[in-house]
């Protein structure tokens, strides 16, 4: 994920929650700090089908993904 201008910190926190297994709320908290600090984080890595999935989902959520890298 990137950081951009147009999502809350909750908003994240609450998205990666929703579709990233075993994120917890606290831990999408801690995330979107990285996110807002760093400029971007890596929220899951994993089997690239469900990577893809994921990504999906949070790119419909509105959040701002950066390309999926092959690993």
């Amino acid at each position: 994920m990137r950081n951009d201008s147009h999502n809350t910190f909750d908003h994240v926190a609450r998205t990666l929650a929703r579709f990233i297994p075993g994120v917890t709320l606290e831990r999408g908290h801690e995330m979107a700090m990285t996110i807002h600090t760093s400029g971007q984080a890596i929220v899951y890595s994993g089997h690239q089908e469900a990577a893809e999935h994921y990504w999906e989902q949070l790119k419909g959520a509105g959040l701002t993904m950066a390309p999926l890298e092959q690993g």
